[in-house]
């Protein structure tokens, strides 16, 4: 048998997800409040959708992707949607499961607010008072909030439908670096009976016009993956793991070589482009976040669909820097219907589209069974089939060129 992984030469993954970007309800979503969801049909049906470059990789022709609508002939790459067999729907949870790790019992979410007692043992370890401990969205409660806590410099504590403790301050009345301590004292809280997937800081500032806006200063704390990743795996074979975005948030920074900071989806798009002029073998690993946190939590359809075509327009320049031993792999990792109900993510499958030059072009890859098919397929291309992740099948014998 030949051994397709030396024979294919390819020697780095490029992951790029585009968070929230879903394509359809999973057969389940009605258990999670999300029947009929359908991020990117929903969008193509009430925008005006202009994605020359996605489609031509197959992101139209993927089954049953926006109702058909957006199908061309000859699609340039392999595309196919992924279930998630885990259980939720939120940021962790996605991203693990692409990269090999299934979550089977759901992050403890806080839909009543956080107890009482966790509440005090906070407020003594912050050294703050706090406000809020309510499910909201993020951009109504500092408006909401934002003159009481810039009075009293209690911090604003909220949660969603994900497992989340985010902390929203003023970084007038509570210093960055002080917000990022006060978030690191509710992390080492925040487990056990209290235990919580992530805490997020939501740093923002008040224009002159009196209008609060959250810089791109977020950070978050996660848990950190109980088994090994497909970054970790990676790793311990000496291959670079580079994070850009939130990516090393998201793994609590295991498994990760080098981790990139970005400001938004540009500066993410950027920062990835420079990572892939370094020449070194491994994984790239890019998170852009605005599709999710401007457009799908505020339920704006059409800066979803700007945004998606703004990275449609770019998408050249990353498949023009692309080497010869190159993947590029493009996903998402839940979905967030800008036209559902409420401001959260939506239980949906992901799409994914590889590409490369030793990718084969045109390739439906149907239906998969799971995220972790994604991480399954870069380990046993990257290590040349001596390593496998915990979940997942190989598309390597499916994908690649002999």
């Amino acid at each position: 048998m030949k051994d397709i992984g030396r024979e294919t030469s390819v020697n780095r993954a490029i992951i790029i997800v585009l968070d929230s970007l879903g394509v359809g309800a999973l057969p389940d979503a009605e258990k999670y409040g999300d029947k009929g969801v359908d991020t990117l049909g929903h969008i193509a049906e009430n925008c005006r959708l202009n994605i020359p470059n996605l489609l031509k990789l197959g992101m139209g022709n993927i089954c049953e992707a926006a109702g058909g609508r957006l199908r061309i002939e000859a699609p340039a790459g392999c595309f196919g949607r992924f279930a998630e067999a885990s259980a939720g729907k939120d940021t962790i949870t996605g991203h693990w499961e692409i990269a090999g790790l299934r979550t089977d019992v759901p992050f403890k979410t806080y839909h009543d607010g956080f107890p009482e007692e966790l509440m005090d043992s906070f407020a003594k370890a912050a050294g703050r008072g706090w406000i809020g401990n309510c499910v909201a969205s993020g951009t109504e409660i500092i408006e909401e909030l934002g003159d009481v806590h810039e009075k009293t410099g209690k911090v604003i504590v909220y949660t969603s439908a994900d497992s989340v403790f985010q902390i929203a301050a003023n970084t007038e009345v509570v210093p960055l670096n002080e917000l990022y301590s006060i978030c690191e004292k509710a992390r080492e809280l925040l487990k056990g009976e209290y235990s919580c997937g992530r805490v997020i800081a939501r740093p923002y500032v008040k224009d002159p016009d009196g209008k609060r806006r959250r810089t791109s200063d977020r950070r978050d704390y996660a848990v950190s993956p109980p088994e090994a990743t497909l970054l970790d795996i990676l790793s311990d074979e000496g291959l670079t793991v580079c994070s850009v975005g939130k990516i090393s948030d998201i793994f609590n920074g295991r498994g990760v070589s080098l981790s990139v900071h970005t400001d938004n989806n540009n500066d993410g798009i950027d920062k990835t482009l420079n990572e892939m002029k370094k020449d070194f073998k491994g994984l790239i690993f890019t998170n852009l976040v605005d599709f999710d946190s401007l457009y799908g939590h505020r339920r704006d359809p059409e800066g979803y669909a700007a945004a998606i075509e703004a990275f449609d327009k770019r998408l050249p320049e990353i498949l023009d820097a692309m080497r010869d031993d190159d993947m590029l792999i493009l996903c998402s990792d839940h979905g967030n219907d800008p036209l559902h109900e409420g401001f959260d993510h939506t239980r949906e499958y992901i799409f994914g589209l590889i590409t490369g030059k030793h990718i084969k072009s045109g390739v439906d890859l149907g239906t998969r069974s799971t995220f972790a098919d994604i991480g399954a397929t870069v380990c046993d291309i990257l290590t040349d089939g001596r390593r496998t992740t915990q979940t997942g099948e190989s598309l390597k014998r499916i994908c690649c060129t002999e």
